[in-house]
């Protein structure tokens, strides 16, 4: 019985813990990053646990930033755009698409320190899209 209860308390531990990251799909649908959101700065992570970017809020929705200062795009709606307005990844739901199946997560690494901030430019207009960029290369730009 105790093994049971210890099972279960294990288990929804996972569970909550999980419900605090969001996953981050490619263009392709295949998971390659995830948001801590269950850390203050909202910390963007690759699949492999590197740290990459962070969210900023501007009330509704979200700047992304890399901890190398740059403005990298917009998280809304549950999508990742760029500064062209086109979609770089998204959440599962979020556009009507496929995902592939979530493997387990590398360890979190480090964050580096955050460098001071660029300027945010003005949103473009969004498309409904896909830029040619991969989610990866997006989100490395920011390390």
């Amino acid at each position: 019985m105790r093994k049971l209860i210890l099972v279960l308390m294990m288990t929804m531990c996972c569970i909550v813990a999980q419900a605090q990251e969001v996953s981050l799909f490619d263009s392709e649908g295949k998971p390659r990053a995830y948001i801590d959101a269950n850390d203050a700065d909202c910390t963007i992570y690759l699949w492999d646990g590197t740290p990459v970017a962070y969210l900023v809020s501007n009330g509704n929705n979200y700047h992304i930033y890399g901890f190398n200062g740059l403005h990298l795009g917009w998280f809304e709606d549950g999508r990742v755009r760029n500064h062209d307005g086109k979609i770089v990844g998204f959440q599962k739901g979020a556009v009507n698409k496929y995902t592939a199946y979530e493997p387990y997560k590398g360890h979190k690494k480090y964050k580096p320190y955050k460098k001071y901030k660029d300027h945010a430019p003005y949103k473009p207009y969004y498309r409904n899209e896909y830029s040619l960029e991969t989610l990866v290369l997006f989100l490395k730009r920011g390390i």
